[in-house]
């Protein structure tokens, strides 16, 4: 299960002013701002994102420029593979050394949606068996030993929630790596970065020529 929220992406005017410095070609830019403040890339600008955009990581350095912003709930077992990504993203996640006795377990706080019916049950009598240590910890005095249990019995699919920033540019990578992965959250992610303004043209622009 993978849960991606709160998105927003900034710089899209800037980073399109910046594309246009090569060549001194300002007076050529059509974009504008509608009436609910998005902005809008005209076609002269449009037909130049393109074009950069193909013409390899060199000639299109503005999309370095173009930030996304979103919150992120997912597995601990995805997140140790989002890692794998570490330049031009910033990460700041929910603390589970300093709040995972904090609430009770239960089944929602997993990702158990691809469990057999045999897997599932056996999972029940687990996450019973973490809210006992849970409720040891807090009513015994919290004993080191009680949280090292916690901790170290902690299975991958539990959720941490992330907020991310990143570029467009790393989303590229992302995209075209991830996009036939066997882990369900990866595609889910890949379905949320088609959504965002002009992935087609920016971010996935090579999906036409190798779909």
């Amino acid at each position: 299960m993978i849960i991606l929220e709160r998105t927003a992406v900034m710089n899209l005017e800037n980073a399109m002013r910046g594309a246009r410095n090569p060549m001194n070609s300002w007076k050529n830019s059509d974009s504008f701002y509608d009436e609910e403040g998005n902005y809008i890339l005209g076609e002269n600008d449009l037909s130049l994102a393109r074009r950069l955009r193909l013409a390899g990581s060199d000639h299109r350095k503005f999309i370095r420029q173009i930030f996304v912003s979103v919150d992120v709930t997912a597995p601990l077992y995805w997140w140790k593979e989002y890692d794998t990504y570490k330049v031009a993203t910033v990460a700041n996640s929910t603390s589970t050394m300093h709040r995972i006795h904090a609430k009770p377990f239960s089944l929602e706080d997993f990702s158990h949606d691809k469990m057999s019916g045999e897997a599932l049950s056996l999972f029940r009598d687990y996450i019973s068996k973490l809210e006992k240590i849970r409720l040891r910890y807090l009513e015994g005095g919290k004993k080191k030993e009680d949280w090292y249990d916690l901790i170290q019995l902690l299975p991958s699919s539990y959720h941490q929630l992330r907020t991310l920033s990143m570029d467009y540019e790393t989303l590229v990578n992302i995209y075209f790596a991830r996009r036939s992965h066997k882990l369900f959250e990866w595609h889910r992610f890949c379905e949320w970065i088609e959504t965002l303004p002009y992935a087609e043209e920016l971010i996935l622009a090579e999906k036409r020529l190798h779909p």
